[in-house]
C-alpha cells in the first residue's frame, strides 16, 4: 500500500508542479489584439453539391465526422490571419456506382441457377445488412447493462487561483493609501474509484434482460433471411413461368399463321369463304396481344428477382429453367414439430417471456438496498505569492462505504413489479398464439403442396388431350371436311390447357417454397 500511494504521490507533484511554477508569475494584462481585417470574398463559380462529402484540405474529398448521440458537435477551425489564401473550388463528385458491386460479375452473362440467386441476394440484400447491424448494437448493449457492475475509476485535476487587495504601510507605521495585492493558487489532484459491493442481483436482471433482446435481434436476423430466401425463390419461378408463357404463346402465334395461311390458300382456289380469312386473322391478332403480356410479365419478373438480390433492376439477369416436376413426401405428423423448433418468430416470442420474467426479477429486487464501496486517493497545495509562498503538497485519502435503501416511493416499485408480473403473462399468451399461428401456416401449405400437385396431373392428360384434338382438327381442315371454327376452338382449347399446366407447376413450386418458409427452411 505504501509503494502504490508512494507512485500516486509522485505522479501528483509532477502535475502540481507546472501550476505552481506559473503561479509565481506577477499577473500581467494581456495586450489588445487588434482585429484581423477581412480581405474583399472572392467570387467563386457555384458547383452542385454532393451530399455527405466535405472537400478536405490538398483537393481530397473525406467523409464527414460522425457525431454520436448526445455529443458535442465538433467546432469548425478557426480563420487565419494573414495574407488571404487562394479559393479553392470543390472538386464534383462522380454519381455513386449501382447497389449490387461485385454481385454483377456473377450475375451478367451466364444464366443464374436458383441457389447462386439465393447465395447473392444473402450476401447482398441491404434489409439483411441492416439486421446485422442491429443485432450488433443490441449486443453492445449487454456490454452496457453490466458495466455498472465493474469497477468505475476517474480522475479528476482542478486549479484555483485568489487575489487579494488591502493597504499597505511604511516602516515608520504610517498607513498609506497604496494597496498590495497578494494571490493564492490553490492545487488539488486525485483519481477515485468505486465498486458496487452488493445490489441483490439489480445489475444481473437488467444484463439478462439485455441479453435476451439482443437473442431477439439474432432472430430477427435469420428471419430476415428467410423472408428474402422465400421473395428470390419465387421470383425465380415467376420467371420461369412468364418464359413458360412466352414459349407457349410463339407456337400459339406460329399455329395462327399456319392456319391463316391454309384459309388463304383455300379462299384463292375458291373452296373457302372470305369469313375464314377474317377469323384466321383475329386468331393471328389475339395470340400476339397474348405474346406481349407473357414477355411484359417476364420482364416484371426480372425486375421483382433483381430487387430481391439486392442488384440494379435493370440488370439482365438470366435464368436456368427448373419450372419441372419434382414429387416430395410429406410427413404431416412432424411438420409443426419441425416448425415449432426452426420457425425464428417463435423463438422470438419465447425470449420475449424470458426477457419479460428477467424485467420482473429486476423489478423485484429494486425493493432491496445497495451496498457501494468508495475511496480516492490525491494531493493538495496552496501557493503564495511572498517569500518562501510555495508549500508542499498534503495528502489526501478517503474510503467509505455506503448503503442506499430507498424505504417508499409512493408505491411506484409496487406498481413497476405488478406491471411486469402482467408483461409475462402478456408474453405467455402470444407464445400461445403464435403457435397457433404457425400451425394454421403449415397446414395451409401441405394442403396447397397436395392441391398444386393434383392439378400438375390433370393438366397433363388435359394437354394431352388437347394436342390430339387439335392434330385431327388441323386434319380434316386440310382436307376440306372441318371448319375455321372448329380449327381456332381446337386451338383456343391447347393454348389455355399448356398454360394451365405451366400454371400448375408454377403454383406446385411457389407452394413447396411457402412449406418450407412455413417450416423455418430455407
Amino acid at each position: 500500500m505504501r509503494m502504490v500511494r508512494a507512485g500516486v504521490v509522485a505522479l501528483l507533484c509532477l502535475l502540481l508542479a507546472a501550476p505552481a511554477a506559473l503561479a509565481q508569475l506577477p499577473p500581467q494584462t494581456p495586450t489588445p489584439v487588434p482585429a484581423p481585417v477581412t480581405p474583399p470574398a472572392t467570387p467563386t463559380p457555384t458547383t452542385p453539391q454532393t451530399p455527405a462529402t466535405t472537400p478536405a484540405p490538398g483537393g481530397t474529398m473525406t467523409p464527414p465526422p460522425v457525431t454520436a448521440p448526445g455529443a458535442s458537435t465538433p467546432a469548425p477551425p478557426a480563420a487565419t490571419t494573414g495574407a488571404p489564401t487562394p479559393t479553392t473550388t470543390p472538386p464534383t463528385t462522380s454519381a455513386p456506382p449501382p447497389t449490387g458491386g461485385p454481385a454483377l460479375s456473377r450475375v451478367l452473362g451466364r444464366a443464374l441457377t436458383q441457389e447462386e440467386a439465393v447465395a447473392i441476394a444473402l450476401e447482398t440484400q441491404p434489409s439483411i445488412q441492416a439486421r446485422l447491424s442491429d443485432y450488433l448494437a443490441a449486443a453492445f448493449r449487454v456490454d452496457q447493462a453490466l458495466a455498472p457492475l465493474l469497477p468505475q475509476l476517474t480522475g479528476t485535476w482542478s486549479s484555483q487561483r485568489d487575489q487579494n487587495s488591502f493597504a499597505g504601510t511604511t516602516t515608520t507605521g504610517t498607513t498609506v493609501p497604496r494597496p498590495v495585492q497578494t494571490w493564492t493558487t490553490s492545487t488539488t489532484a486525485r483519481v477515485s474509484l468505486s465498486q458496487v459491493i452488493f445490489d441483490f442481483g439489480k445489475t444481473f436482471a437488467s444484463t439478462d434482460a439485455a441479453r435476451r433482446l439482443a437473442e431477439q435481434s439474432q432472430e430477427d436476423v435469420e428471419l430476415q433471411r428467410q423472408l428474402v430466401t422465400q421473395t428470390v425463390k419465387e421470383s425465380f419461378t415467376n420467371i420461369n413461368f412468364a418464359q413458360r408463357l412466352i414459349r407457349v404463346q410463339e407456337q400459339a402465334v406460329e399455329r395462327a399463321n399456319l392456319n391463316l395461311r391454309s384459309a388463304r390458300g383455300f379462299f384463292e382456289v375458291g373452296t373457302r369463304p372470305k369469313s375464314d380469312v377474317a377469323r384466321a386473322e383475329v386468331d393471328v391478332a389475339n395470340a400476339r396481344v397474348d405474346l406481349i403480356r407473357a414477355r411484359n410479365a417476364e420482364r416484371l419478373a426480372r425486375v421483382a428477382l433483381n430487387t430481391a438480390m439486392g442488384i440494379p433492376a435493370d440488370t439482365p439477369t438470366q435464368v436456368q429453367d427448373n419450372l419441372v416436376y419434382q414429387p416430395i413426401t410429406l410427413d404431416r405428423s412432424k411438420l409443426l414439430a419441425t416448425a415449432l423448433a426452426q420457425r425464428p418468430e417463435y423463438k422470438q416470442v419465447q425470449l420475449k417471456v424470458s426477457e419479460a420474467e428477467a424485467r420482473a426479477r429486476r423489478a423485484f429486487r429494486d425493493f432491496f438496498p445497495d451496498v457501494t464501496g468508495t475511496g480516492f486517493i490525491g494531493a493538495n497545495r496552496a501557493d503564495f505569492n511572498t517569500r518562501n509562498g510555495r508549500s508542499d503538497f498534503n495528502e489526501i485519502w478517503e474510503l467509505a462505504v455506503q448503503l442506499s435503501w430507498t424505504l417508499y416511493d409512493g408505491g411506484n416499485r409496487i406498481a413497476r413489479f405488478r406491471e411486469s408480473k402482467v408483461n409475462v403473462e402478456g408474453a405467455q399468451a402470444r407464445v400461445r398464439a403464435s403457435a397457433l399461428d404457425i400451425s394454421r401456416e403449415v397446414e395451409q401449405a401441405a394442403i396447397n403442396v397436395n392441391e398444386a400437385d393434383e392439378r400438375i396431373q390433370a393438366a397433363q392428360v388435359a394437354v394431352a388431350s388437347a394436342q390430339e384434338n387439335f392434330r385431327l382438327a388441323q386434319g380434316r381442315f386440310d382436307a376440306g371436311v372441318g371448319t375455321i371454327l372448329e380449327l381456332t376452338d381446337a386451338q383456343l382449347a391447347l393454348t389455355q390447357t399448356q398454360n394451365t399446366e405451366a400454371q400448375a407447376l408454377a403454383d406446385y413450386r411457389i407452394a413447396v417454397i411457402r412449406l418450407e418458409r412455413s417450416l423455418g427452411q430455407r
